[in-house]
């Protein structure tokens, strides 16, 4: 069976809530797509709006991040018992900036993982590379690592409803792409990781989308990649232009 395509928005630190709805109700007709999973991943105080600005939409609305407790003394924090009364279908965990900026570890990227699944969120899983790493070569060793300390203690069933985002640092928010070519082969390398750690069904089953400077023009090709399921959108996700790589194949 084919895997479905997804195709997520990253709105990082940007749009107030009342922005959130402006913009939700601009990109509504424009990311009508039954074919492909649509989702907006927006900042903790847009969450609500956002569900509620969705509605009887195809759009799901995702978080940013999210605690490993249930509860407790964690000031600042959201807990996954939170996203999911408000209507949060998804949960970018890992996220490149989340590591450099805020001290995320693969060990914290994995409890967030385990606690994902036990609320039934679906977890965006984020790896990546830096420059050095690719011009070392080191990238798949790398990823690899990054990806079986994330998927450490998680079940096959559990992951072959995950979602990988592959995204190579030295892409995020520069403009440089990484070639189809360069993209498909990490993608490939985490399917078969994947693939070690459980087996060939639930490799054939993970999603793993490609992040980094995603545009209009750049997306059907990468998108029609064997190993590439959609992608992780920065900047573009913030523009009309979402729209058209969400239709990447119309």
């Amino acid at each position: 069976m084919a895997r479905k395509k997804i195709i997520a928005g990253n709105w990082k630190m940007n749009m107030t809530p009342s922005q959130a709805v402006e913009l939700i109700n601009t990109l509504k007709p424009l990311v009508k797509n039954d074919d492909v999973d649509v989702v907006f991943c927006v900042p903790a105080i847009d969450i609500i709006p956002a569900v509620e600005a969705v509605k009887d939409t195809n759009i799901h609305i995702g978080a940013e991040n999210m605690y490993f407790e249930e509860k407790g003394a964690f000031t600042g924090e959201i807990s996954p018992e939170m996203l999911v009364d408000a209507g949060v279908k998804y949960v970018i965990i890992g996220h490149s900036e989340r590591r450099e900026y805020f001290a995320e570890t693969d060990e914290t990227v994995n409890k967030k993982v385990l606690k994902a699944f036990e609320h039934n969120l679906t977890p965006i899983v984020c790896c990546g590379e830096t420059l050095t790493q690719r011009e070392q070569g080191v990238t798949i060793d790398f990823i690899r690592q990054q990806i079986k300390v994330a998927f450490l203690n998680v079940s096959a069933e559990q992951a072959a409803q995950a979602v990988i985002a592959y995204e190579p640092i030295w892409a995020i928010g520069t403009g440089k792409v990484a070639t189809t070519q360069q993209a498909q082969e990490v993608c490939k390398a985490i399917r078969d990781c994947i693939g070690e750690i459980y087996d060939e069904a639930t490799a054939a089953a993970i999603r793993i989308q490609y992040g980094g400077s995603v545009s209009a023009s750049s997306a059907p090709e990468l998108f029609a990649q064997a190993d590439i399921d959609g992608g992780l959108v920065g900047g573009a996700s913030l523009k009309a232009d979402f729209g058209q790589i969400v239709n990447y194949d119309k």
